[in-house]
């Protein structure tokens, strides 16, 4: 693992402005799978039945961004006996606890808009979101088409400041924060690029990959929209990896979340 740089005064003065991104990371749930055919794998290619679900928050010169967002928020509680999704902290309050609120963020992009991925959404329906124009038309034109996306979950985003995208985009604009267009798990599915000043370059994977196999074995699932579409998004994502020596993370591992180190400490 490399080097990690904890944040010692967030909790009481918030946050400060730096040239550097900054990524936190957060729980915003799991989710349990007795059979993993559905991601075109079969159950003896992996023993893994559980998925982290992650939400992340960049910050870049005072400014706030959301990088996925959960879970839905109706889910936060106890766990249940045999349930297949449990979310025990919302993100919400996980921001809280770090004296931020939805307002406080600038902008919001998800991977894509299934609903894990878009749980809190509607909490940041006041920041800018950065989607691709596909994935828009997807997820409010013909969401019906696609049972994993639930309008009721990012509605108020339709009207919220946004910024349309038709392929790649520098965030901020000094190539710190880079979204990638990676279509086929959705028409709009993207990955994010960070360059890290300590720890170097990262790449979030959204669904790129779900388990490790996944990646080793390039298998799609049988929900994406285009299997042919993410194996070419593989091949540019890996290419991007090998051509910068990025650290990829798969989001939705949970043994590479259970190594990391969860907000309020952050990877700069």
């Amino acid at each position: 693992m490399k080097k990690l740089f904890v944040l010692v005064f967030v909790l009481s003065f918030g946050f400060s402005a730096h040239a550097d991104p900054r990524l936190y990371v957060f729980d915003c749930g799991h989710l349990s799978f007795p059979d993993v055919s559905a991601f075109g794998l079969s159950n003896d290619e992996t023993s893994v039945r559980e998925l982290f679900v992650p939400c992340y928050l960049i910050e870049h010169e005072g400014e706030l961004m959301i990088w996925d967002a959960g879970l839905p928020l109706d889910t936060v509680g106890p766990r249940q006996p045999d349930a297949g999704s449990w979310y025990d902290t919302s993100i919400i309050d996980q921001l809280a606890a770090m004296n931020v609120s939805p307002d406080d963020v600038d902008y919001t992009a998800y991977s894509h808009f299934h609903y894990d991925h878009v749980g809190a959404a509607n909490a940041f329906a006041n920041a800018t979101l950065l989607i691709q124009q596909t994935e828009f038309e997807a997820a409010f034109e013909t969401p019906e088409t696609n049972p994993v996306f639930r309008p009721e979950l990012y509605d108020q985003l339709r009207d919220s400041d946004k910024i349309m995208l038709e392929g790649d985009h520098d965030v901020f604009g000094d190539g710190s924060v880079m979204i990638i267009s990676a279509p086929g798990h959705t028409p709009g599915h993207q990955v994010l690029k960070l360059e890290l000043e300590n720890f170097g370059p990262l790449i979030l994977s959204g669904d790129l990959y779900h388990f490790e196999a996944s990646r080793r074995l390039r298998r799609t699932p049988v929900f994406n929209t285009d299997a042919e579409q993410t194996l070419e998004s593989m091949d540019k994502v890996e290419a991007l990896v090998e051509e910068t020596g990025a650290t990829f993370w798969i989001e939705h591992s949970l043994e590479l979340a259970e190594s990391l180190e969860l907000a309020p400490a952050y990877y700069d």
